[in-house]
């Protein structure tokens, strides 16, 4: 009887690592990465789908990651408001665009307004928001400079 108790309990503790190990590590609900939007807006994405990802976000409460790489409209992701940011993230910012091919202050102040205060004046005081060149941050900087949450 012993025996066959201690074996009922090895094999539960074995089944509940594997479920462990099956169900993956521990993630947000969301990342750039699981999405595939971290390229930004281009022609076959426009801003208005990276606002509705973010109200949606907004709306439930889960958790998104910022992960990998994160250029142009993906950086207004970092307005959700329970947003991680991993620390290796690359985030690159620049002018918004008028789907002309020229800078648009309409959707550079759009993109702007995601951010907190201190990065939207740091970005403009740099001029980052200027032109179409990239201007990248890493993960740990937003997280250590500009008090965003790491995941």
């Amino acid at each position: 009887m012993g025996k066959s108790i201690s074996l009922i309990r090895a094999l539960s503790v074995l089944l509940c690592v594997f479920a462990a190990f099956a169900a993956g590590p521990a993630r947000a609900d969301g990342s750039v990465s699981a999405l595939g939007m971290g390229m930004g807006t281009g022609p076959a994405k426009p801003m208005a789908q990276f606002d509705a990802v973010i109200a949606k976000y907004n709306a439930s409460g889960e958790r998104f990651h910022i992960d990998g790489h994160c250029q142009s409209a993906c950086t207004m992701f970092l307005s959700i408001s329970n947003v991680c940011i991993e620390p290796d993230a690359m985030l690159l910012f620049h002018a918004g665009n008028n789907r002309s091919g020229q800078v648009s202050a309409v959707s550079t102040k759009h993109m702007l307004d995601t951010y907190k205060p201190a990065l939207a004046q740091y970005l403009t005081a740099n001029h980052f928001m200027d032109t179409f060149e990239f201007h990248t941050i890493s993960g740990s900087e937003l997280i250590s400079r500009f008090g965003y949450p790491a995941c």
